[in-house]
């Protein structure tokens, strides 16, 4: 591709996920790519998100199962962990991984050029820099993502609090902790901090854990972070929030009775925002939705047709999947005049507690609102051959297909390894397979997987009465 307008193809604003697969996809297009990030390389996930949160989460699993093995005949032990330790251990595969995943990469496509400086659009066409330089291409890529969103609590701002970033980073454990906002980032890392010895309450303002799947899921999962010490409230309404010294107080209303709630620390995990603001997007033509997402059509191309957008910046699904995915997709659109659309039928999404929360395509009961008859299936892990022989029968899997053509159209599991169960039922659904399609299926014995075609059979059978492997 030759540059027919300006210095670059394209310029791409914000250096994260979303970002670099958007540079990937020009590069491997062709054309020259200008990458504009005036913060830390590799966005959210690599530095703040998934990369830290998830081995933290393993450090604190493998706390855990010290304490509790689940087998007779292995001992015990007890303790505090090395908290500075586990941080600096953090620290290190989150500096490995940015270097390598980022940094290196770029030494691979020559064809992208790297500026570190904050950007502001002028058109679409130009984004000038912080250092006064303008970078001029013919499309431009907005993937600036998002930061963490606190509600407007009385008393919240002022008292102060840590947000997923800050949590991670504490350089001690609190004694105990309290944490706003029941959904994946405020579990995970409340039964984070709880699993090394801080004891925790968590507040919801929904009606139940993890408000976005099936009802289910959410019931099963909150009672058993209960019964391993967690304080679980969900329902509440929180009415202020206060801090004296070294203690925050939490006042809320949980089944129209007064509480309050008072721990060392505070934790807000009650959702994130776009960044959208301070850098001329209302200038430029861009559209923005109530909550300051930037609204595209379905080729991630923005109201100013030069302009796209990628990533958690559009304030929906936000993970670095679809982050991926939709940067490379923008690039190839912005480059080839619209080829593809954005498609998120069966977006797989994870939970990593323990039990982990996996789901992908319709509950039962928004099938019923879409006018369909649905089929549903549900296998307690006890009828698991792998969960049995690891003692960890916490837990289901749940599958929901049309009752008209028994094809998949959903999938909702609570499992030690969900996230790792999940990608079958996905298949199934975004290539319109059915329930004998999952049960003709050849699934290695003794393995978590196995659960997916039991969950079939369960549809017809009664696995109860099946010997091991029965088909």
């Amino acid at each position: 591709m030759s540059v027919q307008h300006g210095e670059f193809d394209v310029a791409i604003v914000g250096g994260g996920s979303a970002g670099f697969a958007a540079a990937i996809k020009g590069a491997e297009l062709g054309a020259r790519v200008g990458l504009i990030e005036g913060g830390t390389l590799g966005g959210t996930c690599v530095n703040v998100g998934c990369v830290p949160s998830k081995t933290l989460i393993r450090a604190a699993e493998a706390q855990h199962r010290r304490i509790h093995p689940g087998f007779r005949g292995i001992p015990t032990t007890d303790g505090r962990p090395d908290w500075p330790t586990v941080r600096a251990e953090k620290d290190a595969l989150v500096a490995e991984l940015r270097q390598t995943k980022y940094w290196n990469v770029l030494r691979a496509y020559p064809s992208i050029t790297l500026f570190q400086e904050r950007a502001t659009l002028v058109s679409g066409r130009e984004v000038r820099l912080a250092g006064g330089r303008s970078v001029t291409a013919d499309k431009i890529i907005v993937t600036t993502g998002a930061s963490p969103w606190a509600p407007p609590i009385p008393g919240l701002a002022e008292a102060g609090y840590v947000d997923n970033v800050s949590a991670m980073a504490l350089e001690r454990l609190p004694d105990s902790l309290i944490v706003i906002g029941a959904s994946s980032v405020g579990l995970e890392l409340a039964q984070l901090f709880a699993r090394v010895g801080v004891k925790v309450t968590v507040l919801e303002a929904l009606l139940r854990v993890v408000p976005m799947e099936d009802p289910d899921i959410g019931n099963g999962l909150g009672d058993y972070l209960r019964d391993e010490g967690l304080e679980v409230h969900a329902g509440v309404h929180i009415e202020q929030v206060a801090r004296a010294g070294s203690s925050y107080t939490v006042s809320f209303m949980d089944g129209g009775k007064p509480r309050v709630v008072r721990a060392e620390q505070l934790l807000v995990a009650t959702g994130r925002r776009a960044n959208t603001q301070g850098f001329g997007l209302d200038t430029v033509g861009v559209t923005l939705g109530k909550k300051g997402e930037i609204v595209v059509n379905e080729f991630l191309q923005t109201a100013n047709p030069g302009i796209y957008a990628a990533g958690d910046v559009l304030g929906d699904a936000m993970f670095v999947y679809v982050a991926a995915y939709g940067g490379a997709l923008a690039a190839e659109n912005a480059l080839t005049d619209n080829a593809r659309r954005y498609d998120l039928t069966a977006l797989t999404k994870v939970t990593f507690t323990d039990p982990a929360v996996a789901s992908v395509g319709l509950t039962e009961d928004q099938a019923r609102a879409q006018g369909i008859a649905p089929l549903v299936s549900k296998l307690p892990l006890e009828h698991l051959p792998r969960a049995l022989a690891a003692r960890d029968t916490r837990g289901f899997v749940k599958v929901v297909a049309d009752g008209a053509t028994r094809k998949i159209i959903g999938a909702h599991i609570l499992a030690a390894e969900a996230g790792e169960m999940i990608t079958e039922p996905a298949l199934a659904i975004k290539y319109g397979l059915t329930i004998e399609d999952l049960t003709a299926t050849f699934h290695p014995y003794l393995t978590l997987s196995e659960g997916i075609k039991l969950a079939a059979q369960t549809f017809d059978k009664d696995v109860a009465k099946l010997s091991c492997c029965a088909a």
